[in-house]
This record gives structure tokens, C-alpha cells and sequence, in this order.
């Protein structure tokens, strides 16, 4: 088995004068100290990349930094989706007997340690290098057209995605660490400026600066217990023109991995934690995994049915969309809420309950790779 039992997310947002690698120390640190561990118990470290911070070996730097002696460390690297995949990778080191305690880490100066221009121009790279980059399409085109294609295939509007904004922001104005909480409405979203139709600029997540890390362990830490209890990873493509007609079908082949080794099923979850780089990602996720009819994620978070008191609590702290999005940090910030809500730890936020059963999923690429999983609290 493999429990979730350390979890630490710095502020998002700017941090003027940090680098990549001393903002993983900080939510590092962090994690393993919410864990109830010595730092010498730490015996495997995932490490995702860092585009401020492209060295070779980003996880030996850190393994140097932290004063570990890990018996294995990689870095890993498959998009938005890495932290997701980080966790499966911890939970079969463990599963395999390699290790006892793995460090999943990201972090980075997304925001402050490199020009707009070059954010832009280093993550349009996913694009295929003879039929996409050189027509000049960024990431936020890329999903733009998965948008027109979504809006047109379900009959939702961009007023309904534009829904998904709103209450990603309204999760956000309740925590600390988030980087945009002004309240904004669904006027406001439709009023902002165009980046690739249909596509607004409320509509795409910020970049930021921050980090996240989660400690995974073979036995249940202090406190409540939290075990992965199944996962799935899917990938199906790497370039937006060679994506599948299904939109939805890596994220259903991962999730229905992950609900039948936890022999569960969407409509058992309590608390979701879900990327959302765009409010298209968000609303094809909630409505390809059954937590939405087709076309109706927006409709159902303007009815209530995501919100803290909802029947699906989703993204608690904002989501990428609000909270922020600085790499691989950003979906290791919807496990730190998670587990938090889990362990009846959000104050404010917190849910009824606390939630006994959640999932979280995450995309690399445009819907390229996909990892979800199950956790669930046992004590």
C-alpha cells in the first residue's frame, strides 16, 4: 500500500529573487516535516523539470540541496500531468520494495525568472515541430481548438465555460495562498480580452511562481490516513493534430483504470481535485469522467453542484485557473488541498465531513497524457 502522508504548497503568485530550486526547498522542507519524518527516512525523490531551471539532473541538484541519500531519484517530465504520474511512480518504488518514503516535488520562477515572451515561446514546444510551431500556435491556441471543438460537439456556450472561471475564483478568495482573488462574474470573463477564440483571458490559467511536494510512505503517517487506493495513466497522442476524435478518451481510460482498482466509482466520490489549465480542460474533464451530463459543467457549477457544499467539491483552493499554475507544482497544489480537506485540516475552506473518498486527474500536453487516482481516508 501507499499512503499520502506529507503535503507542503508555497504561496503562488511572485516571488521576486527566487529560483527554481530554492522554492522546491521550501515546499520540500515543508512536506517532509508534515510528515513526521527525519529528512534521513527520505529514501526515493521524484522531481519534475523546471523551464527557469533546465538543468540535466534537476533531481540530484535537489537531492544535494536537501541533504538527502536516496536509494533512487529521477526527474521526471510529461507535462502538466508530471506531478500525477510522480505520485504513481512513488507508489510503485514502494509497491516494489525500492523505497519507503519518496519526495514528489516541482516548483519554479515561472513568473518572475524568465520574459512573457519566452514562457510563451518555450511552452508552444509541445506542438509538432513541422505542422504546428512553425504556423506560430501557442498553447492557449491549441486548446482554444479543443474548445471549438467541445462547444460544438455538446451545444454549451462560452458563457458556460466561462462559469467554471467564476467559481475557481470564488475557491481562491478563500485561501491565503492564491494568486488572483478578486471575485470576477461571468460578464467579467466575457468582457476580457480575446487570446485564441474562443478563448478569453479569464478563461486560461496565470503564471506563476511557486512549489508543491507531497511525501508518499509505505505505512500511514501521523493523523488521519490516506491511502491511494487506484490509479490510471493513459497516454494517447503528443500533438493537438494527431489528437484523437474522443476528446475525452485518455482521461476515461485513466480514470476508469483508477475507479476499478479502487472498486469505486465516480458517483462514490466526495471531493474532487481536477487540472484545469483552461476552463475547456475543466469542463471536458467533470463531463468525460460522469461528474456532468455532456455540455453541462457549466451549468452544474452555476447550480451549485461543485461548490464547498456541494454533491462534488472541486478545486477548494482555486484550481491553476486562480490559485496559479507554475509548472509541475500547479496539480501537486490540488493534492496539497486535497489531502488537507481529507484530514479535516482547511479551516475556513474546509468541507462536512471530512470527505472519506476523492479523486484527482491531470493532463500533459493537450490531453496528451493522463494520471488520475483514488484516495481514500481509512483513519
Amino acid at each position: 500500500m501507499a499512503f499520502l502522508t506529507g503535503v507542503a504548497a508555497t504561496a503562488f503568485g511572485k516571488h521576486p529573487g527566487s529560483d527554481a530550486p530554492s522554492l522546491m526547498e521550501t515546499a520540500a522542507r515543508a512536506a517532509i516535516a508534515d510528515a513526521g519524518l527525519p529528512r534521513e527516512a527520505v529514501d526515493g525523490l521524484v522531481c519534475g523539470y523546471a523551464t527557469t531551471f533546465p538543468h540535466l539532473m534537476t533531481a540530484t541538484v535537489m537531492v544535494e540541496r536537501l541533504g538527502l541519500t536516496p536509494r533512487h531519484a529521477h526527474q521526471a517530465a510529461v507535462g502538466g500531468a508530471t506531478g500525477a504520474v510522480g505520485l504513481l511512480l512513488a507508489r510503485h518504488l514502494i509497491a516494489a520494495g525500492a523505497c519507503r518514503h519518496v519526495l514528489v516535488l516541482g516548483g519554479e520562477n515561472r513568473l518572475t525568472g524568465q520574459s512573457r515572451d519566452d514562457a510563451v515561446k518555450t511552452l508552444a514546444g509541445v506542438g509538432h515541430p513541422v505542422h504546428e510551431v512553425p504556423l506560430g500556435a501557442s498553447v492557449p491556441a491549441y486548446y482554444a481548438l479543443v474548445a471549438a471543438r467541445h462547444l460544438h460537439e455538446t451545444g454549451a456556450s462560452e458563457r458556460d465555460l466561462a462559469e467554471l472561471a467564476v467559481l475557481m475564483r470564488r475557491h481562491a478568495a478563500a485561501h491565503p495562498g492564491a494568486q488572483l482573488t478578486k471575485p470576477i462574474s461571468v460578464d467579467d470573463v466575457m468582457a476580457s480580452k480575446p487570446v485564441a477564440t474562443p478563448l478569453k483571458l479569464l478563461d486560461c490559467c496565470p503564471i506563476s511562481d511557486g512549489a508543491a511536494a507531497v511525501v508518499v510512505s509505505a505505512e500511514p503517517g501521523q493523523g488521519a490516513s490516506i491511502r491511494l487506493a487506484g490509479w490510471g495513466e493513459a497516454h494517447t497522442h503528443q500533438h493537438v493534430s494527431e489528437m484523437p476524435d474522443d476528446l475525452g478518451l485518455g482521461a476515461r481510460i485513466a480514470a476508469n483504470q483508477a475507479f476499478a482498482g479502487a472498486g469505486r466509482s465516480a458517483a462514490d466520490m466526495r471531493l474532487l481535485g481536477l487540472y484545469d489549465s483552461f476552463t475547456p480542460t475543466l469542463a471536458i474533464f467533470l463531463e468525460t469522467l460522469g461528474f456532468a451530463p455532456p455540455g453541462r459543467a457549466g451549468v452544474m457549477a452555476r447550480e451549485g453542484l461543485f461548490s464547498r457544499d456541494g454533491r462534488f467539491p472541486l478545486n477548494l483552493h482555486g484550481g491553476l485557473l486562480s490559485y496559479g499554475h507554475p509548472g509541475v507544482a500547479g496539480f501537486l497544489a490540488h493534492v496539497v488541498e486535497v489531502i488537507r480537506q481529507m484530514r479535516g485540516e482547511a479551516g475556513d475552506r474546509q468541507v462536512a465531513g471530512p470527505p472519506p473518498l476523492a479523486y484527482c486527474h491531470a493532463d500533459g500536453g493537450v490531453f496528451s497524457s493522463h494520471a488520475g487516482f483514488v484516495l481514500e481516508r481509512t483513519a
